[in-house]
């Protein structure tokens, strides 16, 4: 192996593929292989390999010198004049310099080339070799050849035989022979060099070679080498374009004596430009280095891979060649057939060149010395890295629910490694065996696409939902590709997205019976993937338990007892109370509303009993409308009667009829006893004041001589006391609060205040400039709009004669109001909540902003009153049902607006949100 690291000329990157096994150095005919061929290119003998022939190896070249065989390692083979190309997928050319060592001459016309390949596969022990002979005749020598090799600038000059001095040579007087090595050696044998830095610098042959110049005399001409850019040659730039010169003076013997003959090569380095679809290669026309003097161009030849081509082909690949006043041009078309694409990856981002290897041969002629010039360079150009990113082609149909997406163009020499998905990584085998299609297409023009299939239910594809019915199904993807032969790797991420209105709430229905709460719920579409909320509490499995949950996987079954902590009592009356079950679904993550169901019913419930023996008993009930009671600490009018037993729910009373402060009327054929459960006021005053809003009323009826239990009826005074009309001016005001504390409010450069649907929307109307605790603010009616005009149309009831709407399914929620820091007269307030809603129509909605409206009446509670003032919903009425988004245009009667005790207030707009 260590021979190898020594000798390799170049390395052949390309996958590997099974080979005829060999032992050591065994001899293949080159005629019976397609694979290699050889040809002649005017001063050169060309050497093809087809990739093929090279795969899996590394190659190794040697010169065959009679019996001997000398490995072209890099140095030497520049040295030498012997040249390499290939490309990365093993196709090979070698070149040798018929003016080459170890090239056989037979009077400088007819050439004889020899070399062996060998080539070695995994170890040095498996080695297959291959000898290579090739003749090559070539009489069209010019007196000055200059050969520009990729590696190497060689120059060889026609030696005269004849007693007269040519061109470039020049006799030296040697007094004393003696001094000349080798003076008795053979003739035209080379005695030292001076190089021209421009300094000169003067060394013997032997010194030269091993600096690692070539010199050498053939039959009729001296040749000398020089690799690129080494301490005895020099940059110029001629006519714009940068070169390489080489300047010597050789010494020689000959017949006629010691001579010196002066040589020069100068070899472009640069001078290409680049458009999008063009090279452009400039040759300075007059190479100064090269040239002293007038000189005339005879002939002018492109070629590529250093054949010459002839006019018909150069027009049919679409080459020019131009000799302008400073330069000759050659034109090539990037993408040409003589060339090649190649694919890199630098930064791991896709990026591909162009590379051709074309040839200028010119002959000029001196008309002065009447030499002529051949000056011929082979030049490879490849094309500054183009950065070309993938083209995604999203092919995905909705309705397939198929994610489909198409990638490319690549070049050949790109594969599909992996793709990596958001669980993880997978080759594209593993892609396949997942069900996920993955797909190479290749064209005739040496490109591909790759495509890939992945269904929207499959578990790599994430899936959202940022509306309420829509699901938005995201497939983030990074294509792995690697470029051959290097295996460089480079990757593209691809992230593609549907959305879909393909969501099915569930939905809830519900029953009662006298005792309980029944409740289906059916699934939707995402099946159980949501949240239960039975009142204020999710449903936890030990309350699953209690309220006897099953599930049979379509839909799931619940009794709940209307007693249950979960339930809410909305009223009461002497022989039932109406309680109210609410249930949420709730979405996983964002906490939508799924569905929703508000299961109202009456349950039959004895709240007074009367006795023959003047017994009466009573239950007090928690309801909605007093969140906050507590029912141990309610009493009698006499305080010390407090219930016998209690809960957070009941409160259960047992007294006499003549004790606990209870009140005997009579009337011609009854007699009438009446207390009152309620939190009474520590102060002794005339009247019962209820600062929490709580107040039942314990009546029963007995005949005269006969006892006779009543029902319980909470039927209000049909007059109250009424405040007389004074004069005075009072101001109202309506707020919208940012949530149920009643503690922040909106200011007017927060609207329009923009809400989702269902948000609840926390209204406080309120007198303001008033301290007179007599005064008390009723809510009359309250509507929405969706114009800032009141009177417009359509418009939907919120309160109907103080009271909520009985026909909206999203009833109105009055919140009670006490004394506070903000709050010192709690009658002048009033706080209601309503859910956001939007008008619509035939299921599109009209406008997504809508206004409030109230008229409110000012009333003095303690008199004579009837009508709004009566108190806020003290006559409870039925109304026709209706929904928020069916409503096309209600108009409800209002009150005389001339009225001295209503006032008209509205707030500002609001705005819905779709998410």
């Amino acid at each position: 192996m260590q021979r190898l690291q020594n000798i390799l000329l170049w390395n052949l990157m390309a996958a590997a593929i099974v080979f005829v096994e060999a032992k050591s150095y065994v001899m293949l005919n080159l005629q019976s292989s397609s694979s290699l061929k050889s040809d002649c290119v005017g001063n050169q003998m060309r050497l093809s390999l087809d990739k093929a022939l090279a795969i899996g190896n590394q190659l190794e070249v040697e010169a065959i010198n009679g019996s001997r065989h000398i490995v072209l390692n890099p140095s030497l083979a520049a040295q030498c004049g012997y040249s390499m190309e290939s490309d990365p997928w093993g196709n090979t050319r070698i070149y040798t310099s018929l003016m080459g060592c170890y090239v056989g001459s037979r009077e400088d016309k007819t050439f004889g080339i020899g070399l062996r390949l060998q080539m070695y596969k995994l170890s040095t022990s498996e080695i297959v070799s291959r000898d290579v002979t090739h003749t090559c005749s070539y009489s069209r020598w010019a007196s000055k050849e200059i050969l520009c090799e990729r590696n190497f600038m060689e120059v060889s000059n026609y030696m005269s035989t004849s007693d007269g001095e040519a061109k470039g040579h020049h006799s030296l007087d040697v007094k004393d022979p003696n001094h000349i090595p080798d003076a008795s050696g053979p003739a035209y044998d080379i005695w030292k060099m001076t190089f021209y830095t421009p300094e000169p610098l003067s060394m013997v042959l032997r010194e030269a070679q091993d600096a690692g110049y070539g010199a050498r005399i053939t039959s009729n001409r001296l040749v000398v080498r020089s690799p690129y850019m080494t301490s005895l040659t020099y940059p110029e730039n001629v006519a714009g374009i940068p070169m390489e010169v080489l300047r010597v003076s050789t010494y020689y013997k000959s017949h006629h004596g010691l001579r010196v003959m002066n040589l020069a090569a100068a070899c472009p380095t640069g001078g290409v430009l680049f458009s999008d679809d063009l090279i452009s290669w400039y040759v300075p026309r007059r190479v100064t280095p090269l040239i002293d003097g007038s000189f005339k161009v005879l002939e002018t030849h492109m070629g590529i891979n250093g054949q010459r081509l002839e006019e018909s082909q150069m027009e049919a690949r679409g080459y020019t060649l131009s000799v302008k006043d400073f330069h000759i041009v050659i034109e090539i078309p990037i993408g040409s057939p003589d060339g090649y694409y190649k694919s890199h990856a630098p930064d791991y981002q896709y990026h591909v060149t162009y590379s051709v290897e074309p040839m200028l041969e010119v002959l000029w002629k001196s008309p002065k010395s009447h030499d002529d010039v051949r000056y011929k360079v082979l030049f490879p150009i490849s094309t500054p890295l183009l950065h070309q990113p993938p083209q995604v082609k999203d092919n995905t149909v909705i309705d397939d629910r198929i994610f489909s997406v198409s990638l490319g163009t690549f070049l050949h020499d790109v594969v599909l490694k992996n793709i990596t998905f958001s669980t993880g990584a997978l080759t594209v085998e593993e892609c396949n065996a997942r069900g996920f299609t993955v797909r190479e297409y290749n064209f005739p023009n040496r490109t591909k696409r790759f495509s890939l299939e992945v269904a929207f239910d499959a578990d790599v594809v994430i899936k959202r939902n940022p509306e309420l019915l829509v699901t938005h199904y995201l497939l983030p993807l990074v294509f792995g590709f690697l470029i051959l032969p290097e295996e460089s790797p480079f990757m593209h991420p691809v992230n593609l997205q549907a959305s879909v209105k393909d969501i099915v709430l569930p939905s809830l229905t519900g029953t009662c019976d006298p005792k309980n709460f029944y409740v289906i719920v059916k699934y939707g579409s995402r099946g159980p993937n949501f949240q239960t909320v039975v009142g204020a509490r999710p449903l936890t499995p030990e309350l699953s338990g209690l309220y006897n949950v099953h599930d049979n996987g379509t839909h799931v079954h619940m009794v709940v007892p209307y007693t249950a902590e979960d339930s809410v009592f909305e009223t009461i009356t002497s022989n039932s109370v109406r309680a109210r079950l609410d249930i949420l679904l709730l979405a996983p993550n964002s906490h939508w509303v799924l569905g929703d169901l508000y299961l109202a019913c009456s349950f039959p419930l004895i709240t007074t009993r009367c006795f023959p023996n003047g017994t009466i008993t009573a239950v007090a009930v928690k309801v909605e409308s007093v969140p906050d009671l507590v029912p141990s600490a309610l009493t009698l009018k006499d305080k010390s009667c407090k219930p016998v037993r209690s809960n957070d729910r009941f409160a259960y009373f047992s007294f006499t009829a003549n004790s606990c402060g209870t009140i005997r009327t009579f009337s011609e054929r009854y007699m009438l006893y009446e207390n009152v459960i309620g939190l009474h006021s520590n102060k002794a005053t005339h009247k019962t004041q209820f600062p929490l809003g709580y107040r039942q009323t314990v009546s029963c009826y007995y005949l005269i001589k006969k006892n006779l239990t009543v029902s319980f009826h909470n039927k209000p005074r049909s007059k109250d006391p009424v405040a007389e009309t004074g004069s005075g001016r009072l101001l109202l005001q309506m707020r919208l609060a940012r949530d149920s504390s009643y503690e922040h409010f909106y200011q007017e450069d927060d609207y329009p205040v923009v809400k989702y649907l269902r948000q609840p929307l926390y209204f406080e109307v309120g007198l303001i400039q008033s301290t007179d605790p007599h005064l008390e603010l009723i809510l009359e009616n309250c509507w929405a709009t969706l114009h800032e005009d009141r009177a417009s149309l359509p418009r939907w009831d919120i309160i109907i004669n103080t009271c909520k709407n009985g026909g909206d399914r999203y009833a109105t929620d009055f919140h009670p109001v006490v004394s506070d820091a903000t709050v010192t007269s709690p009658s002048h307030t009033k706080r209601f909540s309503v859910k956001m809603f939007a008008f619509t129509q035939d299921d599109e909605v009209l406008k997504h902003e809508i206004y409030v409206h109230c008229d409110a009446v000012i009333c003095e509670p303690h008199g004579h009153a009837d009508g709004a003032c009566s108190g806020q919903c003290v006559h409870p009425t039925v109304t026709s049902k209706a929904k928020h988004e069916e409503i096309k245009g209600i108009k409800r009667e209002q009150r005389n607006a001339e009225s001295s005790h209503q006032k008209q207030i509205s707030s500002g707009p609001i705005l819905l949100l779709i998410p």
